[in-house]
């Protein structure tokens, strides 16, 4: 059973770490479906997840989720893997951001390390008016169901360890999903912050004051030891391709000029501009998808400020055609920028 599209090999490759995939098969089995029945339907052998600090690839990781998701029903399997997985469950980055002194240190740390335990969901994080956002996507070409599952088991999962983190029962934020509210949501909204769907992007927000608070657990010794291991794993998984994609995206800054093109990014890439397009093929991605990517994520920044007309945030996106840019929004976010501006100043 594929479930990911086989032209991205990276996808294929051993990211994933194991105690991440087996949680799904404990949930299965406490539903009653025998863990050799959920292996089977997803091609995996028992092997595979013996040793829990293996890894296996992401394309074995979903159809892991496929499975679970076929044989249980269950479609709110996401909210509970959130909430069951303790930050130690993330190996040496989870130890890390336990011994952090501070919130911002530990968001640091999480966005400088977030690639060797996040492989597949690209994290990004910024301010909002009084609030901190981190953002997801998935580079996974994935179904819709599955990719409910990962962004619940996601977004609970970082709520739940912010929370214990700062050693709070309760923490004020909100939790924005990109899809409909789902029928299992009274299952677990006890337990979570406000929840809205249909929603733009996304996100975890939390107040922005949250930054300055300092970890009930903080060890530097320990914190000192936890990063030397995460670069230590950093370096056993960085691959050169794959750092491409990542540079390639830190590089598509939007200036008075516009965003660089694709040769500007070649260069400041130190590579030809044939090689670029060639690696960037590779992880199945294009430079006009690199664009799409980064004109959404400044538009939704953009449209935040009241001062700058829609007209205007168009024309500094590259579009010559306000008309083109509306399309495009609403493609993205389901709303037109008006909508979507006028909801966020209710």
């Amino acid at each position: 059973m594929t479930i990911i599209s086989e032209k991205n090999h990276w996808l294929r490759q051993p990211y994933m770490p194991v105690s991440y995939a087996t949680i799904y098969l404990d949930l299965a089995v406490e539903r009653g479906v025998p863990a050799t029945e959920v292996l089977k339907h997803a091609g995996l052998n028992a092997r595979l997840l013996s040793d829990l600090t293996g890894r296996i690839s992401p394309q074995q990781y979903v159809n892991l989720i496929a499975a679970v998701l076929a044989l249980t029903g269950d479609h709110g399997l996401g909210f509970e893997v959130g909430a069951r997985q303790p930050l130690t469950a993330h190996g040496s980055l989870g130890y890390a951001l336990l011994c952090c002194s501070r919130v911002d240190e530990a968001i640091s740390l999480l966005l400088r390390f977030w690639h060797i335990r996040g492989r597949g969901i690209r994290l990004s994080s910024f301010q909002q008016s009084e609030n901190l956002v981190f953002e997801f996507h998935s580079d996974m070409p994935i179904n819709e169901a599955i990719r409910r599952v990962l962004f619940d088991a996601m977004l609970s999962g970082f709520y739940h360890s912010l929370r214990f983190i700062l050693s709070e029962s309760q923490l004020l934020g909100e939790l924005w999903f990109d899809y409909a509210q789902p029928d299992y949501l009274s299952r677990f909204s006890e337990h979570l912050p406000t929840l809205r769907y249909q929603m733009p992007a996304t996100q975890l927000r939390v107040p922005l004051e949250v930054t300055e608070r300092r970890s009930a657990m903080a060890n530097p010794e320990a914190l000192a030891l936890a990063i030397a291991q995460c670069e230590r794993e950093s370096r056993l998984l960085a691959e050169e391709d794959s750092d491409i994609l990542v540079s390639a995206r830190a590089a598509m800054v939007l200036t008075e000029q516009g965003y660089p093109h694709p040769e500007a990014l070649a260069e400041r890439l130190h590579i030809s501009a044939r090689t670029f397009r060639r690696r960037l093929q590779m992880q199945g991605v294009s430079y006009q998808g690199l664009l799409e990517e980064a004109r959404r994520r400044d538009a939704l920044v953009l449209l935040e400020k009241p001062n700058i007309e829609i007209q205007k945030i168009a024309e500094l996106l590259g579009y010559n055609n306000p008309a083109n840019f509306t399309r495009a929004f609403k493609e993205w976010t389901g709303r037109t920028p008006s909508q979507f501006r006028a909801i966020r100043a209710m």
